[in-house]
């Protein structure tokens, strides 16, 4: 069972959208043709560090991470994601430095409740990821709202992926990923039929910018993580949102190992932000939104 080790004192911010990619046995989280693809489009290394390797990574930069993979069991036919009872089983050995979530395929209906409540109860998984475009689902979906239900009565924080996605891009076709699932609006229908639910908006939701912003002022349970984008390149209104209205809810977030934590920290310290926000948004608010 994990259980939290951090001293927030003792780091400096708190990465809130890290990716196990590959498993101790070499096993990885995507098929191999959209691996390959992937790769080439972010322009990254083959090479994806374990997760000991990620806690060895972080703990040298006095730095906490939160975890996770994607189960897209259905949507990749039938492809073995990294396990999720894994992913916490290790991080629990690295719980000075790793939060670790969990991560359901919304398509297998009842069955991903049950997993996610024994995630939750069994294994201490502390929130889940879900990927809409590459998970195949949209959020409104009836089939789907006994999820949400769950993870609103877990009372644990949901990091879902918004805006474009890498993964499939620059390909015919994308290999059937369809980009709309991922438009945040989709979200603001879970967030008002579920108050009881704390949504992360991952990413500058880039083409939809706008409707992210607009969703996370209207409903106080979602939050922003400014994951899988450079801060120089962040949309200016996300960059003012932050620096006021949303400042309490936004979150530092890397996408690591596709955008390194160091990158992502040296371009956001030319930002222009008020050095209260800037603590809030490394550090401060994933505190308090983990239960640090």
């Amino acid at each position: 069972m994990y259980r939290p080790e951090i001293d927030v004192d003792a780091i400096e911010a708190i990465d809130a959208h890290v990716h196990i990619e590959v498993s101790d046995d070499g096993h990885q989280a995507l098929p191999a043709d959209i691996l390959e693809a992937s790769a080439k489009y972010f322009r990254a290394e083959t090479q994806k560090p374990t997760l000991a390797e990620i806690a060895a990574y972080y703990r040298e930069r006095r730095m906490a991470a939160v975890v996770f993979t994607v189960d897209a069991t259905t949507r990749l036919g039938g492809h073995r994601p990294i396990s999720s009872r894994d992913i916490i089983a290790e991080a629990s050995d690295h719980a000075d430095v790793l939060v670790p979530f969990g991560s359901v395929d919304p398509l297998q209906g009842p069955a991903a409740v049950d997993l996610a409540r024994s995630l939750v109860a069994d294994h201490g998984a502390r929130g889940f990821k879900l990927h809409p475009t590459v998970q195949g689902f949209d959020p409104r979906d009836d089939a789907i709202q006994p999820l949400w239900a769950a993870f609103a009565e877990l009372g644990v924080p949901v990091v879902v992926h918004t805006g474009q996605t890498g993964i499939g891009a620059g390909t015919p076709g994308a290999f059937g990923f369809k980009l709309a699932y991922s438009n945040p609006m989709l979200l603001d229908d879970v967030l008002a039929d579920h108050p009881g639910l704390t949504l992360i908006l991952a990413h500058p939701s880039v083409p939809w910018a706008d409707e992210q912003i607009s969703v996370a002022t209207h409903k106080t349970n979602a939050w922003i993580d400014l994951s899988g984008w450079s801060p120089k390149y962040f949309p200016p209104q996300l960059v003012r949102a932050a620096n006021s209205f949303l400042q309490d809810r936004v979150l530092f977030g890397s996408d690591f190992p596709l955008l390194t934590p160091d990158r992502w920290r040296s371009d956001f310290a030319g930002l222009d932000l008020k050095e209260e926000v800037r603590a809030k948004i490394l550090k401060d608010n994933a505190i308090r939104l983990l239960g640090l």
